[in-house]
């Protein structure tokens, strides 16, 4: 009996897809797992792991065990070698704490394989690490929600989204960690392999679909719950504009509707016009600066694109019933008698 051909690259040259991997000190294990799981899966028919159809490595400098961020440890299976040898070099990120995720030779090694035009991932927060080497300028960045104020602030000239699970472009790819780790996996192994391999993968890993560049992060700022991924899609915008503000229409171009449509599904969900709704979202994180931090108001109070010190102050107490000010007396207070 003749077997169906596969689809994709594979077919045309008969080259495995290779994909060298290079892990941060504290990587994020879950992450690199469901990426490797997924080019493993997809290898070879059921679960026999015979890279047959997909081979990887990890890369290092030296051949050190790596510490994940949950204190598991990878060994480097290869030194740094030609990467055009691979198809992907991937740099898993894990801790932002770690000031030093990667030593000299493994930058040199990143810059080495843009100028060969092997296409760089971030995995995770590995966005970071290839933004710090000047490798992502040029390139839009998707990152995670958690990390998306820290990201733009060590990178403000640099393009990011924290609303998609991950971009893939010819040169960069970025995700934001988890388990869009396997979608951003399975859609290379689409492409290069064939839409066969990736039902293997996903059924093998229990995943039911395998999710596109255009689905929206898992995350419900203020709790809202909403099955419209426009509406979360907007949320999360709002979020990653707090200093320097997004007009509400350029906010429903983004998540593709008109500005009437977008404020029928607001007062639908939330009871509330996207305005209001944003001023919330500004006041909710002015609260957890004031109750977390020993930052001066004044300073909150810029952070959050308020010109007037005095006007935040008087949205603050319309929004929560008293000042900013009164509110942090009243923690202080609070942590002394518990001393």
């Amino acid at each position: 009996m003749k077997m169906p051909r596969r689809e994709g690259r594979q077919v045309a040259t008969g080259k495995r897809l290779q994909v060298g991997f290079v892990l941060a000190r504290s990587f994020t294990l879950s992450a690199f797992a469901l990426f490797v799981d997924t080019l493993r899966l997809a290898s070879d028919e059921a679960d026999r792991s015979g890279r047959v159809l997909a081979d990887w490595k990890v890369l290092g400098s030296t051949r050190h065990l790596i510490a994940s961020s949950c204190g598991v440890q990878v060994a480097p299976t290869s030194d740094f070698v030609d990467p055009s040898e691979f198809d992907y070099i991937a740099v898993v990120g894990g801790l932002l704490r770690n000031d030093l995720a990667v030593d000299d030779e493994t930058l040199r090694f990143l810059k080495v394989t843009a100028t060969k035009k092997v296409p760089l991932i971030g995995i995770c927060t590995g966005t970071f690490i290839l933004a710090e080497a000047g490798l992502m300028r040029e390139h839009e960045t998707c990152v995670s929600w958690l990390h998306y104020q820290t990201f733009r602030e060590r990178f403000p000239d640099h393009p990011v989204r924290a609303d998609r699970l991950y971009n893939l472009d010819n040169e960069r790819g970025s995700c934001a960690g988890g388990s869009s780790a396997a979608d951003l996996a399975a859609s290379i192994v689409r492409r290069h392999v064939g839409r066969a391999a990736e039902r293997n993968a996903l059924e093998v890993l229990q995943i039911d679909k395998a999710r596109t560049a255009f689905d929206i992060q898992p995350r419900r700022p203020l709790e809202i719950e909403s099955g419209d991924d426009r509406l979360r899609a907007a949320l999360i915008l709002m979020e990653s504009h707090l200093e320097k503000k997004i007009s509400i229409p350029e906010i429903a171009k983004s998540v593709g509707l008109s500005r009437r449509q977008l404020e029928r599904i607001f007062i639908e969900n939330t009871g509330s016009t996207p305005a209001a709704v944003y001023q919330k979202v500004r006041m909710e994180r002015a609260r957890q600066l004031v109750m977390k931090t020993k930052a001066p108001l004044v300073e909150i109070a810029v952070e959050l694109g308020f010109a007037d010190a005095s006007y935040f102050a008087k949205t603050f107490k319309k929004v929560f019933g008293q000042s900013p000010g009164a509110l942090r007396s009243k923690r202080v207070a609070a942590s002394t008698l518990l001393r």
